[in-house]
């Protein structure tokens, strides 16, 4: 898939606000500072379109990215910031399960993790938040530029031991330095659109 066009179309903290389309809806979420701005920049070919903050915790929106005008990538506030008090990080939460329980248009969550570290027990949880919805999940391990050859094998089974992923999810190693895992994500995405269509 060729990504010719991306705009950061709605911002959102309720459904009344939601886009009123049927465009296809593929998730994104993942603790504070796990990389999710530099994911959707590497994704969409777009340096800026995600604001990277040197300070985690500062998406506080259900971020609408239209892409191709056919489908739409959400970004959602990232959880796990001991910074962000807990009143705001129960809004947060609510937030995102308001948007889980009824969006029709949503075809597959992408979790992302750190390679470089054991999920964290806000990564399981947060996987076993949307298994509770019986939402698809592609998991994302980021920043796999960071770690040598030699621990590559002992890392990926550390991530998928630790979350026990269930049949029809998977995990793909993603590096925003890299490009790796870019395509074999944007043709997961053109898979769903084909399929759903």
């Amino acid at each position: 898939m060729k990504i010719v066009d991306a705009k950061l179309d709605v911002i959102a903290t309720r459904r009344s606000q939601y886009p009123e389309s049927d465009c296809k809806e593929f998730m994104l979420v993942g603790r504070s500072n796990v990389g999710k701005s530099s994911f959707i920049n590497t994704l969409l070919g777009k340096k800026n379109i995600a604001y990277i903050s040197g300070k985690p915790g500062k998406t506080q929106t259900l971020n609408f990215y239209l892409v191709n005008n056919s489908f739409y990538l959400v970004d959602v506030p990232g959880y796990g910031y001991a910074a962000v008090n807990k009143k705001i990080q129960e809004k947060f939460g609510k937030m995102i399960e308001e948007y889980l329980e009824k969006r029709d248009e949503l075809k597959r969550v992408f979790m992302l993790v750190d390679f470089r570290h054991k999920p964290t027990e806000d990564d399981k949880l947060m996987y076993n938040f949307l298994k509770y919805y019986n939402i698809p999940v592609t998991v994302v391990a980021t920043k796999v530029d960071k770690v040598g050859s030699s621990k590559m094998d002992k890392n990926k089974k550390i991530i998928l031991d630790t979350l026990d992923l269930v049949v029809g999810d998977n995990l793909v190693l993603f590096s925003s330095v890299t490009k790796l895992g870019k395509e074999e994500i944007l043709k997961q995405i053109e898979d769903l659109l084909i399929e759903t269509l």
